[in-house]
């Protein structure tokens, strides 16, 4: 590094720009970069360079930029924070010129004079989302030599919300090979970490309305939420604020993780109709643990329009993971089997719910604006209920006791 590298540069006095491209590309098994933390010993030494690094968010990149003589002066733009105007140009140039000079390339084929379409190309653009990889990939699938790129792209084009094709092209490939470094230190056999980490993942990409990590670890009882994806910042979307949510970069990797053909490696497979049981069990355990009478302790007959703070006794007394339980938990309910061994349990868990909590649960509804949610939800449970006992309607009582007197509301 100082023969061929510092000392050179430290000679010459010269103001350059040095581009490291794909540094998580590097064979590297240090806790952090190997490049960064050379880097980090001499950088001092040069003060008229400057280094462009482009990498995914891989552990061991992030570690590196955090040493210390790093970080001060160590700028970071996530790509997912430029403009979706200026991201969705750059990817339609891109779709346009590769698919413009594969139709001069393909002699074999008859191409339209006017293909792609513009229509074709703002649908390929959509499909992106942003992911310039996901475009990369659709130009492979579509060039291949052995396939009639016309056809192809009508391929893409037809199945607007799938992202099989492009899988097959070798997205897939590349979420797998992030998976695997990113365990790449943990045994095959540790069980409990890989439930772990579908429980998180899958209530990631299975929830209805996204939520921060603080709720995810409320709503699942799992303290650890952060280490258990801090190897996904490649394609989940980390944000800085802690009460936004995370999200996922791109559909392309819950089709992958959710689909039996293509996630191959079992201890990654999301399969959804467990994780939507898991979700509902959970939702069901935290309204049963939390729910109670008048839970913002606001004041007895004052209409919630008069109370000045609520948004504030929301964020204290329920805050956002007993808020999604309440909402949603019936929609999972909808992703769950009807048949099965563990159709009782959820029986159980539901009969115990309407025992103990229901009204507690109509006066969340009510205090987060959602009371539409549980009509929605009545109907939904009751739909489910139908499919378990094969067309027979069921009813719920609801049965509550207050002194001497007893207060009934059957469903």
């Amino acid at each position: 590094m100082e023969k061929v590298f510092i000392n050179p540069l430290k000679a010459a006095r010269i103001q350059t720009l040095i581009i490291i491209d794909a540094l998580d590309e590097c064979t590297d098994k240090e806790p952090a970069s190997t490049v960064l933390s050379v880097l980090s010993q001499y950088v001092g030494e040069i003060p008229h360079i400057k280094f462009f690094i482009t990498s995914r968010p891989e552990p061991r990149i992030r570690s590196g930029f955090r040493l210390e003589s790093l970080q001060p002066i160590t700028e970071v733009l996530r790509l997912h924070d430029v403009e979706c105007c200026s991201v969705d140009s750059d990817i339609k140039l891109f779709f346009r010129t590769k698919l413009a000079n594969l139709a001069k390339a393909r002699s074999d084929c008859n191409f339209r004079d006017d293909w792609p379409s513009p229509f074709d190309v703002d649908i390929l653009c959509k499909k992106a989302a942003g992911l310039f990889v996901y475009a990369s990939m659709v130009i492979k699938f579509i060039a291949s030599r052995f396939h009639d790129p016309v056809e192809r792209l009508s391929l893409i084009i037809s199945l607007p919300q799938s992202t099989t094709h492009e899988g097959k092209s070798g997205i897939d490939l590349l979420y797998t090979q992030v998976l695997e470094q990113a365990f790449c230190d943990i045994e095959s056999d540790d069980q409990e970490l890989y439930a772990c980490f579908r429980s998180v993942v899958g209530t990631v990409l299975l929830v209805f309305n996204p939520l921060p990590a603080k709720a995810l670890s409320t709503l699942l009882r799992i303290s650890s939420i952060s280490t258990t994806l801090h190897s996904l910042h490649s394609v989940l979307i980390f944000p800085n604020n802690e009460a936004h949510p995370l999200r996922v970069f791109h559909k392309s990797f819950p089709d992958f993780l959710m689909g039996p053909g293509r996630c191959k490696d079992r201890r990654f497979f999301i399969n959804p109709p467990v994780h939507h049981q898991e979700i509902l069990l959970s939702c069901l355990s935290l309204m049963k643990e939390r729910l109670q009478r008048n839970i913002c302790n606001l004041d007895n007959c004052t209409p919630l329009s008069e109370v000045e703070d609520l948004p504030v006794c929301q964020k204290e007394y329920i805050g956002d993971g007993l808020k999604y339980a309440c909402q949603f938990w019936a929609k999972h309910l909808v992703g769950v089997p009807s048949s099965g061994r563990n159709v009782e349990e959820v029986q159980k868990a539901i009969d115990m719910f309407f025992t103990a909590c229901l009204l507690f649960w109509v006066e969340v509804l009510s205090i987060t604006r959602n009371l539409g949610a549980g009509v929605h939800a009545i109907n939904d449970i009751q739909q489910w209920y139908i499919s378990v006992s094969h067309g027979e309607p069921i009813h719920f009582c609801f049965m509550e006791m207050e002194g001497n007197s007893c207060n009934s509301l059957e469903l």
